[in-house]
């Protein structure tokens, strides 16, 4: 019977937590100052923590950072030091329990709707660490509505530009919005003064809007008009799931395996009659390793993916950071995506980042605005091992990309720790049905 998680299954960020410890631990020095030699219960534990994580909906950060300790800059993207990062062993928290589909856990944050607290955030000192570490340096938002008929326009063109050259690329979702931005990769300031106009295509239809100011502007809505037929969004939907395998991933890959074939099963059957779904399955690993990309194309054929995700092991890996860059590179330009889509989706499931060197990170900018020109949104699954930094360029890419962040936590009892997204409440659920709710509202 699968064990079903309510809105009593809602937790706090990790700053939350950490304001719990700290209240405990400041609560047991005063009284063992006051009783010196005398005998002390310390068998309490914190609860979970201070309730001034307000939620984005009241329009508050939404975000609790964890405040990094101690830490220096070290931001790869500026040839400053590494910071070093010690390999951790995955380990079966239950290996008597039986796999199979729902049991794994997870929660969700989306910055794109809780956009405010995202800055906040990134103007936190773990926030901007980070931030500067991957090389990710102006989250100039530009929100692009765009609508034909009195309806939505579904996988329209959008292009930021500034002086006649394109800034940033992306296509509307199936509610006509589309995220574009100035600024991601670049220190210098930006343009203030109506500098930016926006492109918008959709088949013969254009459409461009000028003397936008995006450091100010928020969002624009732009209206093809009456004369555009066929605004019905396309039936084509295309998933792919590109999962990291090395052998740091042992302790949860059996269960994923089962996760993942479920949702596809699921969501196969679901939309069987209305959508025409594609899957993709791609696996990877790292140099040296016995692949480092291992690519299965897009396929109507569901058992054929389910068979794929069996045959995988989790070994390899090594050190800590993976070829998560040559994953990207084969999963976005490798593969027949669809040219009009409802939806492309792109699920990167994994527990550590790529090898952190400037080549590499310049590689992953160029695949994430790759991405996002494609329509591909990528919604990464973080996994046991994750630490906060690669947390966050996880959801640099979900944000640039118009995806969302996904996270398994530890109430399911199975792998190692997993860590406490720097976020407000979220509700947990089970991994399978929160990955089928993500697929159905990308493709509704």
């Amino acid at each position: 019977m699968k064990r079903a998680y309510s809105s009593k299954g809602s937790k706090k960020g990790r700053q939350s937590r950490l304001h719990g410890l700290a209240g405990v631990l400041l609560a047991m020095v005063i009284v063992l100052s006051a009783c010196s030699g005398a005998d002390n219960n310390a068998g309490s534990r914190s609860t979970e923590g201070a309730s001034n994580a307000a939620s984005a909906e009241k329009g508050n950060s939404g975000n609790a950072p964890r405040e990094a300790l101690g830490e220096s800059d070290r931001s790869p993207a500026s040839s400053e030091p590494k910071k070093e990062i010690v390999e951790r062993n995955g380990v079966y928290s239950n290996p008597k329990q039986k796999i199979q589909a729902g049991q794994l856990t997870a929660g969700e944050w989306d910055d794109l709707a809780a956009w405010e607290g995202f800055n906040n955030l990134l103007n936190s000192q773990e926030g901007d660490s980070s931030k500067r570490f991957w090389g990710f340096w102006q989250f100039h938002r530009l929100e692009v509505i765009v609508s034909a008929n009195g309806r939505a326009v579904s996988d329209a063109e959008v292009v930021l530009q500034s002086d006649n050259q394109a800034v940033w690329q992306a296509r509307t979702n199936t509610d006509g919005i589309a995220y574009v931005y100035a600024g991601l990769y670049e220190k210098r300031d930006l343009k203030t003064s109506n500098a930016y106009n926006v492109q918008v295509s959709f088949g013969q239809e254009q459409k461009a809007t000028q003397g936008l100011d995006i450091t100010r502007q928020g969002s624009v809505k732009v209206d093809l008009g009456s004369g555009v037929p066929g605004t019905e969004p396309s039936e084509k939907v295309d998933l792919m799931f590109v999962v990291d395998t090395t052998g740091s991933m042992k302790d949860e890959l059996d269960y994923l395996e089962a996760e993942l074939k479920d949702v596809v099963e699921r969501v196969a059957d679901e939309h069987a009659n209305q959508l025409g779904i594609r899957v993709s399955a791609n696996f990877y690993r790292d140099a040296g390793d016995e692949y480092i990309t291992r690519p299965y194309p897009f396929t109507t054929n569901i058992n054929e993916v389910t068979d794929q995700f069996s045959e995988q092991n989790a070994r390899g890996g090594g050190d800590y950071p993976e070829a998560v860059d040559q994953a990207l590179r084969d999963g976005i330009h490798k593969h027949d995506w669809s040219e009009e889509a409802r939806a492309r989706l792109l699920f990167l499931v994994l527990d550590a980042p790529p090898h952190e060197d400037t080549q590499v990170i310049e590689e992953v900018h160029r695949l994430i605005e790759d991405a996002s020109e494609k329509g591909i949104r990528i919604i990464p699954v973080a996994s046991s091992g994750v630490n906060a930094d690669t947390e966050y360029l996880l959801r640099f890419m979900a944000v640039a990309t118009g995806g969302t962040y996904l996270f398994l936590t530890d109430d399911s009892g199975i792998g190692g720790d997993h860590l406490e997204p720097a976020a407000g409440e979220y509700e947990v659920k089970l991994l399978n049905d929160l990955l089928v709710e993500v697929i159905n509202r990308y493709v509704s």
